[in-house]
């Protein structure tokens, strides 16, 4: 028998019974589906989440109070318990890091903002000090940062993301009008370039003050008062050990740490949020390819079954074929073919599916997706290997009838 002639037969036999298709199918579309669904949405999220911490470039270095993720509730409750990052520690690291390029510190809370008869309440408010835009590769594309005299004398001007031109201050120039951030005037000085949406949630709606200016509005101390204090190392990152040593012994100096105490602060690197970031989203998709894994075995069981009954169904048809001069390996390579293809369908439905799903969430929630080539080639080829492996045993057994005794069988 040909290898199209045996395709055609599969799917006549899929098309003449669509119900117990769609059954037999149902379980390698389900795990191909998954796979697809999740390296999309991991990719997705991979490549968006190092782009925006590569926006601070490889060589930034951040010193804070806690890192970025934790396990436990007693780590947090531990982590809490250290002194806030304060601007006497800017100050110092400003002064006694040799090796940095740059040095910025920032903070930021939610607050309300205010023009005319406009308003939001649920925008972030920055206090930056005048070196953190270009630390943090935020673009000015209207007007201007603040200046380094701006951000010593406390001057009430800010920057605002796009969101507050575009929702808030309407038609016109932007720079020069007055917005009031929690009940304070600032006269707008610049706008930043639109970043987009993450999760569903706009980057774009806040308002950056200088640093000093903050700290005088929201005061210095208090809850959530610790500051974040940004290094660019510069060279390419490739002084990045020496400037980490610079830091860690200005800050262990300024919390008055003796040898052998723990360093009750953390200096992180962009390279260490993209590692904690990819074991994260590995031991994820981990756990759901080993559930998906779980459904293709199970629809690969359930295909050997209908191969099974399709054998029994079509015992006649075996002994017409042995009896016309098929030999056992064309009925054995005849069922394999049917048995492929069944499963490489229900692939096809399933990458479909998980494409479908994934750009689905990016139009609901703005999550990223990226879909990756080789998980499509990789998912059908698994597919179609699971069919051919649990269509081993059926295509034997119908291989190996006796042509008289297929003849007798009653149909």
């Amino acid at each position: 028998m040909e290898f199209g002639e045996a395709v055609k037969l599969a799917l006549q036999s899929l098309w003449a019974n669509k119900l117990r298709s769609i059954l037999t199918l149902l379980g390698v579309v389900i795990g191909i589906a998954s796979v697809i669904l999740v390296v999309t949405l991991t990719n997705g999220a991979k490549e968006f989440v190092t782009k925006k911490i590569n926006t601070y470039g490889a060589a930034t270095l951040t010193i804070s109070k806690m890192p970025q993720t934790f396990m436990t509730i007693d780590e947090y409750l531990e982590f809490q318990k250290r002194k806030d990052v304060t601007i006497d520690d800017y100050h110092a690291v400003l002064e006694r890091c040799a090796s940095c390029v740059s040095v910025g510190a920032e903070r930021e809370s939610t607050g309300k903002v205010v023009y005319g008869t406009q308003s939001t309440t649920d925008s972030t408010i920055r206090g930056w000090t005048w070196t953190m835009p270009a630390i943090a590769n935020q673009n000015i594309v209207l007007g201007r940062g603040f200046t380094e005299s701006e951000d010593e004398h406390a001057a009430h001007v800010a920057i605002v993301g796009a969101d507050i031109v575009d929702n808030m201050l309407g038609a016109g120039d932007p720079l020069g009008k007055e917005i009031r951030v929690d009940g304070e005037p600032y006269t707008v000085i610049g706008v930043g370039e639109a970043q987009g949406k993450m999760f569903g949630q706009s980057m774009d709606n806040w308002v950056a003050a200088p640093l000093m200016t903050y700290l005088h509005q929201y005061g210095m101390y208090g809850d959530n008062a610790s500051l974040t204090i940004d290094v660019d190392a510069g060279a390419g990152g490739e002084v990045m050990d020496e400037v980490n040593d610079q830091l860690r012994t200005i800050m262990r100096s300024q919390r008055h740490l003796s040898p052998g105490q723990k360093d009750t602060f953390n200096i992180d690197s962009s390279a260490t949020f993209t590692d904690i970031l990819g074991k994260i989203l590995n031991s994820f998709g981990a756990v759901v390819v080993s559930i998906a894994g779980v459904s293709l075995v199970v629809g690969g069981i359930v295909i050997m079954n209908i191969m099974l009954v399709s054998v029994t169904e079509r015992t006649r048809e075996i002994g017409v074929r042995k009896a016309l001069g098929a030999r056992r390996r064309d009925i054995l390579l005849q069922f394999l073919i049917e048995a492929g293809t069944i499963s490489l369908v229900g692939g096809v439905i399933g990458v479909v599916l998980g494409i479908g799903l994934a750009k689905l969430i990016t139009v609901m929630i703005s999550f990223p997706t990226v879909v990756a080539l080789w998980s499509i080639l990789v998912a059908l080829l698994v597919a179609s290997a699971v069919g051919l492996f649990f269509g081993i045993y059926p295509a034997a057994k119908a291989s190996a009838l006796d042509p008289i005794a297929a003849l007798r069988a009653e149909m």
